[in-house]
């Protein structure tokens, strides 16, 4: 592993070389790791400021989608000139600004099952910041078929939820899947636009999403493996629930249907 860092490395980075379960060597972790950032929306933009500022060496944003001036009210990495552009686009320029010395990789395309396929692959950690069912069980299925940590946040009105998903390495741990066997029926779960979000609810999730990503890097504390956190804004409230693996799932269970990416 590279410790090789120059002095504006180590001043940018010294609050975490100063902490015991990072120092330099997690720093270097950081900087050597590829993780790939799913909607540069309400979720993703605090999610990829917070690993460009941690210093993660290689981020991909993946957004095929333009930036609408209804989005400004919780996606914070873009602004009121970039209206019109791809997302992805938008948030790497915040991201260099930010952090000059991270890696962005921009795919302006839709996450489809042969963009997961050759996409996810590529990176270390995938993170769900996306807004629809279909998506997210595609990720969900793609990261354990093909071998990735999945991070997944969600928000709606004032509630939020999050896990992390490592099905693949086995231990007993739970799928997406084994959470929500199914996507619900259409119209039954509203989607922000319909049902309205508190933009700040999407910041503190996208913030702690980002934290499990460097837990996960780091090797450290305890992350959301096989565990829900819900927060409830309105009621200043967080829980977490024990999730269970189910032996009968489609995906990770003892006689899986689903063996590849649809």
């Amino acid at each position: 592993m590279n410790l090789d860092f120059s002095e504006a490395e180590i001043h940018r980075y010294s609050r975490h070389i100063l902490l015991q379960q990072v120092g330099a060597v997690g720093q270097a972790k950081l900087r050597a790791a590829r993780v790939l950032i799913v909607g540069a929306g309400g979720l993703g933009s605090p999610l990829a400021m917070y690993l460009a500022a941690a210093g993660v060496g290689t981020l991909g944003l993946i957004d095929h989608d333009t930036l609408e001036l209804s989005n400004l009210q919780r996606q914070i990495a873009h602004t009121t000139e970039r209206l019109g552009r791809n997302k992805a686009d938008s948030a790497a320029e915040t991201l260099h600004h930010l952090n000059p010395e991270v890696k962005v990789e921009v795919h302006q395309r839709r996450m489809d099952a042969a963009t997961a396929r050759e996409l996810i692959p590529q990176y270390d950690i995938v993170c769900d910041g996306t807004d629809n069912f279909p998506t997210r069980f595609l990720l969900g299925d793609a990261c354990h078929l093909l071998g990735r940590p999945l991070v997944s946040a969600a928000v709606l009105r004032f509630e939020g939820q999050l896990s992390v998903f490592r099905s693949h390495e086995g231990h007993g741990f739970p799928c997406q899947r084994c959470l929500h066997p199914e996507p619900p029926p259409d119209g039954l779960v509203p989607s922000c636009s319909e049902a309205g979000v508190l933009g700040a609810v999407t910041g503190v999730m996208g913030t702690l999403q980002a934290t499990e990503v460097l837990k996960l890097i780091l090797d450290i504390g305890e992350t959301l493996t096989g565990r829900l956190l819900l927060w409830d804004a309105l009621d200043a409230r967080m829980r977490t629930i024990r999730l269970k693996r189910d032996l009968e799932c489609a995906l990770c269970g003892e006689t899986p249907t689903i063996t590849d990416i649809a």
